[in-house]
């Protein structure tokens, strides 16, 4: 890639794509762990790279 984070299974887009920014991810509400495993969507980070705006 071109030195940005990898993308995460729970990303709509690759970080760094323009119109998109990070969210808290949905699945574990940013805690980035779903009882004591690591979020899989999020790996474990808490924060999902989500489309913003739009219309």
């Amino acid at each position: 890639m071109d030195g940005t984070d990898p993308q995460k299974p729970g990303d709509e887009a690759p970080p760094g794509t323009p119109g998109s920014g990070e969210n808290l991810c949905r699945r574990c509400g940013g805690s980035g762990k779903i009882g004591a495993e690591t979020c899989p969507d999020c790996s474990g980070t808490g924060k999902v790279t989500t489309g913003v705006g739009g219309g």
